[in-house]
């Protein structure tokens, strides 16, 4: 006969929360997404929720960590899959933000949507501040391989075209917000 442990019986629960937190928290907000709401959609109780998350708080800050998870290893997948040299890689960034933006489920960047209702002290500020440096790094190292005279700046140029890109394509996506970014993007690499 074989046995579970308690900790394969709660691994559910905690899965059925953190997805549903996931998906709740990114299609209607975190402010509007109250944890009543979250336990009777993942199907637990709030005990249960709280035996894993002791604060609101803190599954927000384990919903932005995944998203961060799930993107970066999406992203450096799709990148590292390409056979194409840093420059074009940099512009890769920019179509697969475009794919994701015509995906019927977008609804902005869940980290900007996620900063602008977090504290400077929750965890989700702290995820958000990591995943904001891991996306400078890549583009630095990216920008260096390319041969951009100064990668660091050329980094934090791509990320405001990349932040704004998300931005615009939420608040009107009728518009080509990632081609133009990509196009603005190009001409900042063919400034070396």
């Amino acid at each position: 006969m074989a046995t579970t442990t308690p900790r394969t019986r709660k691994r559910p629960a905690l899965d059925r929360v953190v997805q549903t937190a996931d998906r709740l928290f990114y299609a209607d907000g975190i402010h509007a997404t109250g944890v009543d709401t979250i336990a009777d959609a993942a199907n637990v109780s709030k005990a249960t929720m709280y035996t894993y998350f002791r604060t609101k708080d803190d599954l927000v800050g384990a919903y932005v960590e995944g998203r961060s998870l799930a993107w970066r290893v999406h992203l450096t997948t799709q990148l590292a899959a390409a056979d194409v040299d840093a420059a074009e890689q940099i512009l890769m960034v920019f179509d697969l933000l475009a794919r994701w933006f015509a995906t019927d489920d977008f609804n902005g960047c869940p980290f900007i949507n996620a900063e602008a209702e977090s504290t400077t002290d929750s965890p989700a500020h702290v995820v958000n501040v990591e995943h904001r440096t891991w996306i400078r790094a890549l583009f630095t190292d990216l920008a260096s391989r390319a041969g951009t005279a100064d990668p660091a700046a050329t980094a934090i140029r791509l990320a405001m075209l990349y932040d704004g890109a998300m931005v615009g394509a939420h608040t009107e996506p009728q518009l080509p917000w990632a081609a133009e970014a990509r196009a603005a993007a190009a001409v900042l690499i063919a400034q070396r």
